[in-house]
């Protein structure tokens, strides 16, 4: 076992005061809890030294990731970032004003609009998730004698758990 963390001690004070509860899902979970709070303050620095907001790397992300020619719908964009129709009408307007994305004319339907991903957009996100993933690749390094794949499986499993009970 590697150095005992806050977690353990935490574990160990539960053992002491309730005895009676097993209390072995926080030598988990705790740790996932924690870990989601130190990634939340890398990426924000990242994208800040980028210039972005983590809600807009998110909009950028959907978009870049829907591959040539960086178009969504606001409904699938909705869809990708898990807000609110009026959320992503505020993002887009926030967003087309920084000149990030713009709207366009459906080809399909001249009633609908898509938001595309401008240069300017294109650039930021591709050097923030560049930054990120040399910040991310450095973290793993530590678990290079373990199963990177096997961890991914796991967690994706407590993922689609918490995911049943949140329906």
């Amino acid at each position: 076992m590697t150095h005992k963390d806050e977690v353990d001690r935490i574990i160990e004070a539960w053992r002491t005061e309730r005895p009676d509860l097993d209390v072995s899902p926080l030598a988990i979970l705790s740790r996932i809890s924690r870990l989601d709070r130190h990634l939340d303050r890398v990426r924000r620095g990242v994208f800040s030294r980028n210039d972005l907001e983590p809600w807009e790397f998110d909009v950028l992300s959907a978009l870049r990731r829907s591959g040539r020619p960086y178009t969504l719908s606001p409904g699938a964009l909705v869809t990708h970032t898990m807000v609110t129709s009026g959320t992503m009408t505020n993002r887009i307007d926030r967003m087309e004003e920084r000149g990030l994305v713009r709207r366009k004319p459906s080809p399909d339907d001249r009633r609908a609009v898509l938001v595309e991903l401008t240069d300017i957009g294109l650039g930021l996100v591709d050097a923030a998730l560049s930054d990120l993933l040399d910040i991310e690749h450095s973290v793993l390094e530590e678990l290079d004698g373990f199963d990177q794949p096997a961890l991914a499986d796991m967690l994706r499993v407590l993922t689609r758990q918490f995911e049943e009970i949140a329906r």
